[in-house]
């Protein structure tokens, strides 16, 4: 009877379903047993008492309320199986701040020989929160650790997953509340707290990790997913479904944008895609490709929230249209017009294998421009450390591809580094350059080429026009904030009836040692910080110097800025100087991106023009020859290039 009693009243049958059976068997063995039936079902209440529900340990923020204990009788679905472990879903409960899915993490053979997707079990095991070690700006994946007193409760049972879309819907602006500032996830100062120091409680209505978080663990359904870009090398991808987006540019990616608010819109209703669970592979994705629907365990892993798919999507649809060339052409008889082009042409050595594609892309696609602003032009022995610093080889041999391809033959110039002190690939001393066409430019005569710490000023002669002290030169080379970073290069032109035109082409510290958009630190560290602040200070402070002189005078920055126009304090002073030619020449704000990054298309490649320029006419164009290209392989450089035309009278 005991026995009987227990499992009535045990861990998978509420207590108060034993009432009708235990009042039967207190009227067979009336008042004598009364004391043995009050043991029993007390005892047994305790025993259910005891279980856990998994909605129970994931609670309603970033960590488990019940961390570190030991819980029992965890009753769920198996809904997928890892290498590493398995995942289930518990009752689904009306709070939505609450996940019922749940990681349990096991290497054991025979416990996961034991369970099958489909069978409902109960366990026991110890609560914890997993962060790899060396990844300290990760954050906590709740799971449980140590499974044991595992018992398959039922088997073939129906698994149904979130629809995404359908069942709930992810926020489109905020990441977190935590990205406090005017310029949301891009706001400085950087790194002010931590998401798992202050395990705040879950909104998942209005943020992006949060709502992520309040689905870890869960298996949930992504409907006709689109990739966001190329995949990573181990395959995995970023994309969004069929639910409410913003930033979507022409070709199906999430451009970086300003949202309500006027705040930066991060974009976290995309999500990565990682390896398939049953070991298949996911197919390549380009920006823009449609997949299969996509069911799969949300998880978080390097960096960022993840949807591991059960299997492997499959390609369903391609993105249509082919990069198209440039409408704007040089107009080689009228001295007013300049056309000019922006590439960064990704480490550039004299036989580079890509340097013939360069070369083609710059004749057919962006029609050979009178000017063009080229970065990562490496040294003539490329990327050996063997102290050569000129690059006039590298630039030779573009110019004599580019020469092959088209009836145009530029020249060129550049200031070669100190060796080792520009930063880039060891060796390979990367800089920046102008290829130019003679019979439409040339440079101011009168000053002589500044050498690689020789500083470039603005002079006033007699004639009140301004012009340099060297011709070309770079700014301030000395100065810290250019340590292990790209001097901009400065150059003073002249047209065929005497036009002037100041230019000035940087390549900013990269942004290497950033931390990931998803990670603990808020805002999300974005380095170096300080550097990249310092350096557009000294540009808008040099082209500020120009325009002292002369405030009609024509200015031209183009280049690599490694920063999104979105992080506004770090641009104030050049924009309360100079204007963003995107913005001058009416591109739509989802179509402004140069680079493809994670979740993003975002512009790292601007140019900007003084005020002289911005009454004229301007016109600008993005060629997205790389990042639509249709398999990583193709794509030539990590940058598109640019096309603009300004007119100098």
């Amino acid at each position: 009877m005991e026995a009987w009693a227990t499992v009535a009243c045990g861990p998978n049958s509420p207590c108060p379903n034993a009432i009708p059976v235990l009042a039967a068997i207190r009227s067979a063995f009336q008042s004598a047993m009364n004391w043995l039936y009050t043991v029993v079902f007390v005892s047994s209440c305790i025993a259910a008492a005891s279980s856990t529900t998994i909605a129970e340990i994931q609670g309603i923020a970033f960590q488990s309320p019940l961390l570190g204990q030991t819980v029992h009788n965890v009753t769920g679905l198996v809904t997928a199986k890892a290498s590493n472990g398995f995942y289930l879903a518990g009752e689904r409960v009306k709070d939505l701040r609450v996940s019922n899915g749940l990681s349990v993490f096991t290497t054991s053979a025979t416990v996961l020989n034991q369970i099958v997707v489909g069978d409902i079990i109960s366990l026991s095991g110890k609560v914890a929160e997993f962060r790899s070690s060396t990844a300290p700006n990760d954050l906590f994946l709740t799971e449980i650790t140590s499974p044991g007193n595992i018992t398959v409760l039922s088997s073939n049972n129906t698994i149904t997953p979130v629809v995404l879309g359908k069942d709930r819907k992810p926020p489109t602006q905020h990441l977190t509340p935590l990205d406090a500032g005017p310029d949301g996830f891009l706001s400085v100062p950087n790194n002010v707290t931590r998401i798992e120091s202050l395990n705040p409680t879950l909104q998942p209505d209005k943020y992006g990790l949060d709502f992520w978080e309040s689905l870890e663990g869960q298996l949930v359904l992504v409907r006709k997913p689109v990739a966001l870009g190329f995949p990573n090398r181990f395959g995995e991808f970023w994309a969004h479904g069929d639910w409410k987006v913003t930033g979507k540019n022409s070709r199906g990616g999430l451009t970086l944008t300003f949202g309500p608010g006027d705040i930066p819109d991060s974009n976290p209703e995309a999500i990565f895609i990682g390896a398939p669970l049953d070991k298949t592979k996911n197919p390549s994705t380009a920006l823009g490709t449609g997949l299969s629907h996509i069911t799969g365990v949300v998880t978080f892993q390097f960096g960022f929230y993840y949807i591991l798919p059960l299997t492997a999507p499959t390609v369903i649809s391609t993105p249509k249209g082919t990069v198209q060339p440039t409408r704007l052409t040089s107009k080689s008889k009228d001295s007013c017009v300049i056309t000019f082009g922006d590439y960064n042409v990704e480490n550039m050595a004299p036989v580079s294998a890509h340097l013939p594609t360069i070369a083609d892309h710059i004749t057919t696609y962006l029609r050979t421009p009178d000017i063009m602003f080229v970065q990562e032009i490496q040294d003539n022995s490329g990327p050996i450390n063997d102290g050569t610093v000129d690059g006039n080889l590298t630039l030779t041999n573009l110019v004599n591809s580019i020469a092959q391809k088209s009836n145009v033959k530029y020249s060129f110039i550049e200031i070669a580094p100190v060796d080792g002190q520009d930063g880039g690939v060891p060796g390979g001393n990367i800089r920046q350059a102008y290829l130019y066409r003679p019979e439409k430019l040339s440079l101011v005569p009168g000053a002589p080429a500044g050498g690689s710490l020789d500083k470039v000023e603005v002079v006033i002669p007699p004639t009140r026009q301004p012009i340099l002290n060297f011709n070309p030169g770079r700014i301030d080379p000395t100065n810290g904030a250019w340590n292990a970073s790209r001097k901009p290069l400065v150059a003073n032109w002249q047209t065929t009836k005497g036009h002037k035109l100041f230019t000035i082409n940087v390549h900013l510290a990269s942004k290497g040692g950033s931390s990931s958009t998803q990670g603990d630190a808020r805002p999300p560290v974005n380095s170096p910080l300080e550097a990249r602040t310092n350096q557009i200070a000294l540009v808008a402070s040099f082209a500020q110097s120009i325009l002292a002189a002369d405030k009609k005078a024509n200015i031209l920055l183009a280049g690599d800025f490694n920063e999104f126009l979105q992080a506004r304090s770090i641009y104030k002073p050049l924009t309360d100087v100079l204007t963003d030619i995107d913005e001058a020449a009416g591109i739509p704000e989802v179509e402004r991106y140069s680079y493809v990054f994670d979740q993003n298309s975002e512009q790292l490649d601007h140019a900007f023009i003084s005020k002289a320029i911005k009454k004229r006419k301007v016109e600008f164009e993005h060629i997205h020859i790389n990042n639509w290209a249709p398999t990583l392989a193709g794509r030539i450089s990590d940058h598109d290039p640019s096309v603009g035309q300004i007119r100098l009278c």
